[in-house]
């Protein structure tokens, strides 16, 4: 049998699309993905960065990082 991957865009949906899956009698299994903990790590260090106003604009970004 094939298996199919779903990907809800809110919360509402992925809870109506267990609820007919459910009514359906179809098994599921419900995946957390979880961010690699060096992703997070760079999330907690951006945003700690931005709260710190260390921050530059998108035209010094390009000037900096993708220089002609």
């Amino acid at each position: 049998m094939e298996s199919i991957i779903i990907h809800p865009e809110s919360a509402e949906q992925l809870k109506t699309i267990k609820a007919v899956l459910k009514a359906l009698k179809v098994p599921f299994e419900p995946q957390n993905i979880a961010i690699p903990q060096h992703i997070s790590k760079s999330i907690e260090k951006s945003i700690k960065q931005f709260e710190a106003g260390e921050t530059i604009s998108l035209s010094d970004f390009k000037e900096r990082h993708f220089a002609k």
